[in-house]
């Protein structure tokens, strides 16, 4: 990396570790920022591209803290913005999560099947930091795990993950991908049976 990509990635890991502080995953209850920074490590094994690392490790600052697509373009530039843009779901806050479950991950998919090679990096590495995590609870859980999502189905849980394999097969021959699809079969196995 240049001094300049360096310092644009230095400043997305402040900027991340800022928006997420005092959060915690739903899954292992681990400080928030471990997430975005496992994705952004997943990111790294597929590129070295500093916008998609960025990206990745501020993939959830707008849906999930006050940040603005304004705030992150002003400060990493459009590309970056723009790779956020396409992991951020429209959360309508007008009806519950629960109830929005579907129309945002169908929406999401719908957004991820026209992206580029970038955004479908930031999004497989995202994926997959959420499965290695699902699967260590599952082994412990089972599908009782899900009770803690605002989509408890398993079999829904199933085609929203088994989708983004599918729309994500360009990477295949990529480990990160090969990891996912992996670890989708064993968590979901008997949704696929």
């Amino acid at each position: 990396m240049c001094k300049k990509d360096s310092s644009l990635f230095e400043d997305a890991v402040r900027f991340a570790t800022d928006a997420h502080e005092g959060m915690v995953r739903k899954v292992g209850n681990t400080p928030y920022i471990l997430h975005p920074m496992e994705v952004a490590a997943i990111a790294a094994t597929m590129t070295d591209d500093v916008d998609v690392l960025a990206a990745a490790l501020l993939h959830d600052v707008v849906e999930d803290t006050d940040h603005s697509l304004h705030e992150i373009e002003c400060r990493f530039g459009q590309r970056v913005a723009s790779l956020v843009a396409s992991e951020t779901e429209n959360k309508r806050h007008d009806v519950s999560p629960s109830e929005s479950w579907r129309i945002r991950k169908e929406e999401s998919l719908a957004d991820l099947e026209h992206s580029d090679r970038s955004a479908k990096i930031v999004w497989l590495s995202d994926k997959l930091a959420n499965m290695r995590s699902f699967y260590r609870q599952y082994l412990v859980q089972g599908s009782a795990l899900w009770a803690r999502f605002n989509q408890s189905d398993p079999v829904q849980q199933a085609w929203y993950y088994t989708s983004v394999a599918r729309l994500c097969a360009e990477l295949a021959q990529e480990a990160a991908w090969q990891e996912y699809d992996r670890l989708v079969r064993i968590v979901f196995e008997d949704e696929l049976a």
